[in-house]
């Protein structure tokens, strides 16, 4: 990772190691409030500052493994403490950068594959995380172009929602059930108001109707 100075951040990932549990528990904290809400979202996933982490410690049977906080504190070097989320430079995910650079989220990740961009200064649960200012160096370096409404975006605090969690619904759940389309009906020249009235509702049900005339059969 590169060589700047990062604030402590966490994923599920780190969270579970730390307490020893499933990245599924961390998840399930979070949807019960356990957890508090992200200190940062980033390409749709949510980040926690180890200040926030660390209130956990010694709710109910919840105990951080200090060994481990050792060893994830070891993976970034230059971390730092951070206690107040306002305090947090801006940091961006594939996404953002994407938006940044005017591109889309593959190509920054072919460019990380061919090391045509930065190094990542975290990687977090598995995703690559930047300091804003390392992907403008490094776009300016490789005269790269910048989207300057994109950076001001971020730089006041504006960011994508996170991505939804948890179990899917099914086809019939997300979906209400396709009512029957409305019978056939015929009516003569005395039934004019009646045949307006089923015209218009089956209009409004957003079907469309056919009317084919048939001719009076005589006595």
């Amino acid at each position: 990772m590169a060589k700047v100075r990062v604030p402590f951040l966490l994923g599920h990932a780190e969270i579970a190691f730390l307490f020893h549990v499933e990245r599924q528990t961390s998840q399930r904290w979070r949807t019960a409030g356990t957890l508090d809400v992200p200190d940062l979202i980033a390409s749709g996933n949510p980040y926690w500052l180890l200040s926030t982490v660390m209130r956990l410690d010694g709710e109910g049977d919840r105990k951080i493994d200090r060994e481990r906080l050792a060893t994830y504190k070891a993976g970034i070097p230059l971390g730092y403490d951070l206690e107040d989320k306002e305090q947090l430079p801006v940091v961006v995910g594939i996404q953002e950068a994407a938006r940044v650079l005017g591109q889309d989220a593959q190509a920054i990740s072919r460019w990380r594959n061919r090391h045509k961009i930065a190094e990542a200064d975290l990687l977090i649960s598995g995703s690559p995380l930047w300091l804003l200012e390392t992907i403008l160096d490094d776009g300016r370096q490789r005269q790269r172009t910048i989207v300057a409404s994109e950076v001001a975006v971020l730089r006041a605090g504006q960011r994508a929602n996170q991505k939804p969690r948890g179990r899917r619904l099914s086809a019939c759940e997300a979906r209400p059930p396709r009512q029957s389309p409305p019978a056939a009906r015929t009516f003569t020249s005395a039934d004019q108001g009646a045949a307006a009235e089923f015209l218009a509702s089956v209009l409004s049900q957003g079907y469309s109707v056919t009317i084919k005339p048939r001719p009076q059969t005589t006595a």
